[in-house]
């Protein structure tokens, strides 16, 4: 059986109505960890904290983690609505999880690099683009547009990492070494006590940065996504 999933299937998925907003009231979907949206986990008060992926403007999240958070977040954006267009040269470490998305519903597509079609992205049919492409991914063909998010993933600090932080509304980090973590925390402008913590966090645990909001996640399975994951883990 061959590793590509061709994309003759569009990116179909489940539609909805879309939501009209006023003009005057879009600043209140601008915050990056808010109250609507995606559910990563809870903070450090066990407050519940949200990525909002579905915006009128491009949108880039880099998370510099594990395999398991990137698949938790796509099966969550799936749970909203969104199509989710995964872009990965590990096909079969997603495959499971694209035929369990959606209750059979054709809501996760999975591509080889380089591969993701144009998706039409509208606000009534918005999509998540997760690019699961290693060390160096190359410059998406499909990039983040309005109603259309990016999530790249990368395992470790890379060549590519410090352009993909500084060009990405959001950043998520899980454990690194603590070479790494100085290098993050000097790009990101962390205090020292928050770099210092990256090589001692738990496996589910993330900081996420947003200019000058800064928050640590822990994000906890529900019994379907153990059953379809396994408990959090952040190697691969």
């Amino acid at each position: 059986m061959s590793n590509r999933t061709e994309p003759r299937r569009g990116l179909r998925g489940p539609r909805h109505a879309g939501h009209t907003v006023p003009a005057d009231h879009l600043g209140a979907l601008s915050l990056p960890v808010g109250d609507d949206g995606v559910i990563i986990g809870n903070d450090a008060n066990n407050k519940p904290q949200l990525i909002g992926f579905h915006r009128p403007v491009p949108y880039d999240v880099t998370l510099i983690g594990g395999l398991w958070t990137a698949q938790v977040l796509a099966l969550r954006a799936a749970g909203t609505g969104a199509r989710v267009a995964v872009e990965t040269g590990r096909v079969q470490a997603w495959t499971t999880l694209a035929q369990a998305a959606g209750a059979g519903l054709e809501c996760v597509s999975l591509y080889d690099v380089g591969r993701v079609p144009p998706t039409g992205a509208t606000v009534g049919s918005p999509v998540v683009v997760v690019r699961d492409c290693g060390m160096r991914p190359p410059r998406g063909r499909v990039v983040s547009s309005p109603w259309q998010s990016v999530l790249t993933l990368l395992p470790y600090l890379s060549p590519v990492a410090p352009r993909l932080m500084r060009s990405s509304a959001l950043v998520g980090v899980q454990r690194v070494s603590p070479g790494e973590a100085e290098q993050i925390g000097r790009i990101l402008g962390l205090a020292r006590a928050e770099y210092e913590a990256l090589p001692t966090l738990a496996d589910g645990v993330t900081l996420w940065v947003a200019g000058r909001e800064h928050h640590w996640v822990m994000t906890n399975p529900t019994d379907a996504e153990t059953g379809l994951l396994g408990t959090a883990r952040r190697m691969d």
